[in-house]
């Protein structure tokens, strides 16, 4: 009897103790923002990444994770916004977060779909901005993640089913995103990018074979006429017409 007694206690005490867990605040968020407010809404939160079952009863674990947005503006070649663009993020495989279910010890069958889950495709808005939400894991006090951005993905679909639609300009960019808990030291790094040209001027000799095309010109709709009045004004009357009209 004492036996039973002092397991229902332990497992009393050890449920206890997780479900405290689950619900205890989490460190105050420190950031030292360098991304020059690319990277916003930053909060920190706990989440089950596995659990792990005991002679008669199973735990869950929880690990701490960084959630916010990557945001940006989607607009044409004349910087007018354009809404309706959808930016999308994917994770780089070759990067530190492919070790996420071993740095996090999750057990259960499903652990590695985190790495696939941690983005969600944002839309830009009638004023070109767009948000991609993430949520990454802290392993160490720290968040090192690497991925690419990837513009207006379907264009090619679209304008297959739809006969019209954006297509980037750059269809995508590497990034990368990290944070130290300790130092609250933010940053967001976004690979190489692309700078657009284009050749202006008549130029001189080999000057005049610039190589380069022109960003598309504007089609200008033609004017419109203006429309003819019907009242229009008639000829004065001769003086032959005024005596026809009395008969003589």
């Amino acid at each position: 009897m004492k036996s039973k007694s002092i397991c229902k206690f332990i497992f009393l005490v050890i449920y206890l103790s997780g479900f405290v867990g689950c619900f205890s605040s989490t460190k105050a968020l420190k950031v030292v923002d360098y991304t020059d407010k690319r990277v916003t809404d930053l909060i920190l939160t706990k989440r089950v990444v596995g659990k792990k079952d005991w002679l008669f009863f199973s735990t869950t674990k929880m690990s701490l994770f960084l959630e916010g947005n990557i945001q940006g503006t989607v607009t044409d070649y004349y910087g007018n916004p354009i809404e309706g663009v959808t930016v999308k993020a994917v994770a780089d495989m070759g990067g530190k977060d492919i070790n996420m279910e071993t740095e996090l010890n999750a057990v259960e069958e499903n652990a590695a779909s985190f790495v696939n889950l941690n983005f969600t495709p944002g839309i830009s808005d009638s004023q070109g901005l767009y948000k991609v939400k993430f949520s990454l894991p802290v392993v160490d006090d720290e968040v090192d993640v690497k991925g690419k951005l990837i513009y207006n993905p379907g264009w090619e679909q679209q304008k297959l089913n739809l006969g019209k639609t954006y297509e980037p300009q750059l269809k995508q960019s590497s990034f990368r995103i990290y944070y130290n808990m300790k130092t609250g030291f933010l940053a967001f790094g976004e690979g190489v990018r692309p700078v657009v040209v284009q050749p202006v001027g008549e130029g001189e000799g080999r000057m005049k074979k610039l190589p380069g095309a022109s960003a598309p010109a504007v089609k200008q709709e033609p004017a419109q006429e203006a429309p003819k009045q019907n009242n229009q004004t008639q000829p004065a009357a001769t003086e032959d017409d005024i005596f026809k009209a009395f008969n003589f």
